[in-house]
């Protein structure tokens, strides 16, 4: 007994271990966030002596933050919807369908995500410039194919564990197949969907090198925005970590109110 009670302790000091360990980034950008450009490059783990609140203020109006934070979230929540409705469509039917077509298909899709963005990064600039659409649909357009690969290929392994008797049910009740997998198979495909989400959220919001291709200053995102704080011959830490700081505190925001749902669809998806 006494040996379960140590090994129980040791395990709850090492997962506070890890957990101090995984916040310290967290603590470098809070602290540092409040410290003048000189006291940053003497003491980077201390706490500032004196609260820089200016760097936010300063931050805010460089990043120029409601027009950036408007771009982002714009950019980012129609490009998970589009990830997502098609992206379930897709899975769903070459789940369904079972031919050498749809294989191949999927096979296509799963090959993609080998492909790394920089090897076709030029021309589809390119492309895209010639027919006008180096904007906000454009690289929403982008994200949709560059997102799609691996969402249905977990959409298609989401649907191994729907069962086929659902759609012919629904068939005998006179449905078709928009409204079998909009109204019934869909809503069962709630936590692969919120894990298609989070993958997808992670990368459209912090990705830099897309955007700074694609749109201009006047259309940047906040990762774009916070690309000046870098100059040539000088580098503005501590407005950068300000303006990190205000960065995260939309995302964090949007966990608060969307907790419950994310907990519960990756632990449903956990169980299944």
């Amino acid at each position: 007994m006494k040996s379960k009670k140590r090994n129980l302790y040791l395990i709850e000091a090492f997962g506070i271990l890890l957990g101090l360990i995984w916040l310290s980034p967290f603590y470098l950008i809070l602290v540092n966030a409040f410290k003048t450009k000189k006291e940053i490059f003497t003491n980077v783990l201390g706490l500032p002596t004196e609260m820089a609140t200016e760097n936010f203020s300063r931050a805010f109006e460089d990043l120029d933050f409601i027009k950036s934070l408007g771009n982002s979230l714009l950019i980012t929540v129609c490009s998970i919807i589009i990830i997502v409705v098609f992206s379930s469509m897709a899975g769903y039917a070459l789940a369904r369908n079972k031919s050498k077509l749809s294989g191949l298909l999927l096979l296509i899709f799963v090959a993609a995500m080998l492909i790394p963005f920089q090897s076709v990064m030029i021309p589809l600039v390119s492309l895209f410039g010639s027919v006008n659409m180096l904007n906000k649909a454009g690289l929403i357009f982008m994200y949709l194919g560059f997102g799609c690969s691996l969402s249905i290929f977990l959409y298609h392994g989401a649907m191994t564990g729907v069962s086929k008797s659902l759609d012919e049910a629904a068939v005998i009740d006179g449905a078709n197949r928009f409204q079998i997998f909009w109204h019934i198979i869909f809503p069962l495909l709630k936590p692969i969907s919120v894990t298609v989400g989070i993958l997808n959220v992670i990368w459209i919001w912090n990705d830099y090198l897309l955007p700074s291709l694609i749109l201009g200053e006047s259309r940047a995102t906040i990762p774009i925005k916070m690309f000046f704080f870098f100059g040539q011959y000088t580098k503005q830490w501590h407005l950068a970590l300000a303006g990190l700081t205000l960065a995260i505190i939309p995302v964090i925001i949007g966990y608060f109110f969307a907790q419950k749902q994310i907990i519960k669809g990756v632990a449903e998806g956990a169980v299944k």
